[in-house]
């Protein structure tokens, strides 16, 4: 019989959660009092946003990220709604766009301007009408530009198409008729072709968007749900709610067969809501407790037990809603692999609060930073309504790198090494069809082969990943030294990467001009 260790091998073991110092926090910020079960708070890599506490109407805060310290009693508000507003979302594909909804049936959309807020923001760039009653929810769609889902307390989801024209749009593209009661909770899987939806009938759905159809319905009476997320492509669901016995509880289901969970923990005998974060890049699951100042991790198997508890960060301070940074917006020269904001009304304090894993070394770790979800739109509005399903584009959180598609085009390059001698060397050789690059490839690729040359020669020279090398001073400490070091390092790294992948272009195209000579030759 093997002997199996009772450890896990995981780089993720040791995470541990960092709040951050009074100077990094943002104080005096007038947190609202509502009591709904949503986060209150979005986040960007430009700014922070928060429901804020108004009399009359509803209106939130909108504060340049690295603004922090007291706010200043009169900063300008975006104070367009007759109601309470009760969710706050950025635009995934563009950092100055936001929307919002509220308890006067209306969703709007903002354009927040580059320079500072002088005065209070009340004229929306979109105005959404369709909901009878109050609006709880809104989530962007994953990978299609410009697509809205919005939940209201009529027990729809409307599905918005903001590429138009009109300030005011009264007819969503598609209303999804499938819940009985309110919905607590909406989630897409990765490429948004799917809909995850928890209502307070106590059930999960899962709903194909575009068909308005329900392909799956969990009815698991021990398990009262009140939120529910997409784990990834991992092709499971998780929810957290509460059990019979009215303990916080947490549930793992299979995306096809939501009959009865494939998991379920009771973690405490507290009565705030739990809300779930997922980082699909290093599978680690976060909950959070409303109400409480934990936020307790676990990382996600395949196989069983599926789940694995990893740690749980403490704080006496409770927190009533919680923000997320993309990826993007983390600090990697610091390890950050995933960063809240923690709205602590008490003391009208936003806390960031970051989770680091803990290493030596000060240079970028390629092995926690996998290629993440970028900052631009796989498809077009009009190409998702039309049935087109496409991942999220995905870039390099290295500094300096770009984007990249979702299947990266020069990632194996070891095949043409493969390839017949006697192909380079005959002249009538030809190249296996499914080889061959199109010709719009080709034109991309001499782009690509061009762009260094239009700069001068002297700003090739003075320009070195993105910061110029004359501005930059010398070192004037040991440590300064060995992260000027571990830079040029990487900056060398990344320069053969680059010179490899025009290796490839160049026999790429040598074989497609050999192709051509070969089909005009045999006409």
């Amino acid at each position: 019989m093997s002997w199996h260790p009772q450890y896990r091998s995981s780089k993720f073991r040791h995470v541990y959660g960092k709040a951050a110092s009074k100077e990094k926090c943002y104080d005096c910020v007038p947190i609202t009092r509502n009591v709904h079960d949503n986060h209150f708070c979005a986040v960007n890599p430009h700014f922070i946003a928060v429901v804020t506490e108004c009399a009359g109407g509803g209106a939130f805060l909108v504060i340049p990220i690295h603004q922090t310290g007291k706010l200043d009693p009169h900063y300008p508000k975006i104070c367009g709604h007759k109601g309470n507003v009760l969710d706050i979302k950025w635009n995934p594909f563009n950092d100055f766009v936001i929307a919002s909804c509220s308890e006067d049936a209306t969703v709007k959309i903002w354009d927040i301007p580059k320079h500072l807020l002088t005065r209070n923001i009340t004229s929306p760039k979109k105005e959404l009408l369709g909901h009878v009653r109050r609006v709880g929810l809104i989530e962007w769609h994953p990978t299609a530009n410009n697509i809205l889902f919005s939940s209201g307390y009529d027990y729809k989801i409307m599905i918005w198409n903001l590429d138009t024209k009109e300030a005011v749009i009264s007819n969503p593209v598609k209303i999804l008729d499938a819940h009985k009661d309110v919905v607590l909770s909406m989630s897409f899987n990765t490429d948004g072709s799917l809909l995850a939806t928890a209502c307070r009938d106590r059930k999960i759905r899962l709903i194909d968007p575009r068909a308005g159809t329900v392909l799956q319905e969990a009815s698991y009476k021990s398990h009262r749900v009140n939120k529910v997320l997409f784990l990834g492509n991992m092709k499971k669901l998780f929810s957290t709610g509460t059990s019979r016995w009215n303990n916080r509880q947490i549930a793992l289901w299979d995306q096809n067969d939501l009959s009865v969970p494939l998991l379920e923990e009771d973690l405490d005998g507290s009565s705030g809501l739990l809300f779930p974060f997922y980082d699909s890049d290093t599978h680690m699951l976060y909950v959070v407790g409303k109400g409480d100042g934990n936020i307790r991790y676990y990382e996600i198997s395949p196989e069983k037990p599926y789940l694995n508890y990893l740690m749980e960060y403490r704080s006496h301070l409770p927190q009533k809603g919680i923000g997320m940074m993309p990826k993007r917006g983390l600090e990697v020269s610091a390890c950050e692999i995933f960063r809240f904001y923690k709205l602590i009304p008490t003391k009208s304090l936003i806390e960031p609060i970051s989770m680091i894993v803990p290493r030596r070394s000060e240079s970028y770790q390629e092995d926690i930073y996998p290629l993440t979800t970028g900052a631009q739109p796989a498809l077009t509005a009009q190409e998702w309504l039309n049935g087109i399903n496409k991942g999220p584009l995905l870039v390099s959180l290295r500094p300096g790198s770009g984007a990249m598609n979702s299947l990266p085009q020069f990632l194996e390059p070891e095949p043409l090494k493969k390839t017949d001698q006697s192909q380079h060397q005959g002249g009538g050789g030809r190249m296996p069809l499914q080889d061959r690059q199109k010709p719009s490839e080709i034109e991309d690729s001499r782009k690509q082969l061009k762009v260094g040359e239009k700069l001068p020669k002297n700003e090739q020279m003075r320009l070195s990943n993105g910061f110029d090398v004359f501005e930059c001073p010398p070192p004037k400490t040991e440590n300064e030294l060995l992260q000027m070091f571990y830079r040029q390092q990487e900056e060398i790294r990344r320069l053969r990467e680059l010179v490899n992948q025009r290796d490839v272009q160049i026999k790429q195209l040598e074989l497609e001009l050999r192709n051509l000579c070969t089909d005009t030759g045999s006409y």
